[in-house]
């Protein structure tokens, strides 16, 4: 059984790291990484793979839920970058299962008339692959397949992020060549 000392010191250590921002590339999936496949499902229940998308072009991973405000604040960005680069990245936001649906995700999206693609983690096999800390975590994947950029929180730079893609969406990594 825990002590009251131990309990004290792990409530005082976890609101230390409450205050503490989380920048990019301190958690989650290493920078670097071959993004992981994982087993998914379209908001209409059919089964998806990451693999269809991965590889193929650059492609913006953002796990999120309705309730996250995180993701609230994070959405005009996202959305923002969708109309830039839309075009040339695919955007795809994996609902995370907690309190959650699909059926409330797909109201949320409609409602809300967000763009880009919208999948369900449902039962937590993409969290797992890309080690996701919590909500309104971003993965930027270049062509080649390779995480350039993970981060948390409202405010992230999505520009910034994306620029790490570079003029080619990452493919000249893809003969070993660095951007």
């Amino acid at each position: 059984m825990m002590s009251l000392r131990q309990s004290v010191l792990g409530l005082l250590t976890a609101a230390a790291f409450a205050t503490v921002p989380v920048a990019a590339q301190d958690t989650g999936i290493a920078v670097g990484a071959t993004a992981p496949d994982a087993a998914v499902h379209a908001l209409d229940g059919r089964a998806v793979n990451l693999a269809t998308y991965l590889g193929k072009g650059p492609v913006v991973l953002e796990f999120w839920a309705t309730w996250c405000p995180l993701c609230k604040q994070l959405e005009p960005a996202l959305t923002a970058a969708k109309a830039t680069h839309g075009h040339r990245v695919t955007f795809i936001g994996i609902t995370v299962p907690q309190n959650q649906t699909p059926a409330r995700a797909r109201a949320f999206i409609e409602k809300h008339e967000l763009p880009g693609v919208y999948l369900f983690d449902t039962d937590g096999a993409a969290s797992r692959a890309y080690a996701v800390p919590h909500t309104s975590y971003l993965v930027v994947i270049n062509a080649a397949g390779k995480v350039v950029y993970t981060g948390v929180g409202g405010t992230q730079d999505v520009e910034a992020a994306l620029a790490r893609l570079g003029p080619e969406g990452g493919r000249s990594m893809m003969d070993g060549r660095e951007e």
